[in-house]
């Protein structure tokens, strides 16, 4: 199985660094985890479960996010949100790096895990990671995720289904995701003694509200830029 890694590597000021490394599935973008210890009790799935989660407690034990996010909670549960960090980040093609908060450096680390665990509700989200782009602006995100959502539309034509060609669908996808961002932060609560992990959430979260107004925005403002396409 030939996978894809991406590493997050944490610098604090003190020095200490954490790494995690990332293994994807290259075929589906999925998660592979290690074996390891049973997740914490907060990760079960009956566990303030998602109002809109389509698991059935008797088939899964856990939440798939957070049984796949519990080490990294647990890593950062005394870390404090706003506390500057190095940043860096590690694909095959290249690495990124930047000096900025806990919150805003663990926010991209979250998201890859939580569109790869094998959540329903964020699958929509799933093929971003293939590309990852850590430290993403609004723009950047929408013009992705409305780059995302037409290719999806183009392969749903070729294999006769019917497309959606209006960016309407993104505000349905993240609708979902900002009620499951919300629901799913109680848990992150229970992770943590301090606030980095909630914050990064949160960050995760003000995207999910912005990126269907700026798509739509977004391509108002682009259309000049493909004047050639419109000949």
């Amino acid at each position: 199985m030939e996978q894809l890694k991406i590493v997050y590597e944490f610098t604090f000021r003190d020095k200490t660094t954490k790494s995690f490394d990332v293994h994807l599935d290259k075929d589906s973008l999925s998660l592979i985890t290690e074996t390891k210890q049973d997740p914490p009790e907060w990760a079960r799935l009956e566990y303030k479960q998602c109002s809109i989660c389509p698991l059935d407690k008797a088939l899964h034990t856990y939440c798939p996010i957070a049984a796949n996010l519990s080490g990294i909670a647990q890593e950062f549960r005394e870390a404090n949100a706003k506390d500057k960090v190095d940043v860096n980040v590690a694909v095959k093609e290249r690495s990124y790096h930047k000096t900025t908060s806990v919150q805003e450096g663990l926010s991209p680390l979250l998201g890859i895990i939580m569109t790869t665990s094998g959540c329903p509700v964020m699958d929509p989200l799933r093929p971003m990671v293939r590309f990852h782009l850590p430290f993403a602006s609004l723009d950047e995100t929408a013009y992705r995720m409305a780059t995302l959502f037409l290719m999806a539309q183009l392969l749903r034509d070729q294999a006769g289904k019917k497309p959606e060609w209006s960016l309407e669908g993104i505000s349905d996808i993240y609708a979902e995701v900002n009620k499951l961002n919300k629901e799913f932060s109680q848990r992150m609560i229970a992770a943590a003694k301090s606030d980095a992990n909630v914050h990064a959430l949160v960050n995760l979260n003000v995207f999910a509200i912005m990126v269907p107004k700026a798509a739509d925005k977004m391509l108002k403002e682009m259309a000049p830029y493909f004047a050639y396409y419109l000949k």
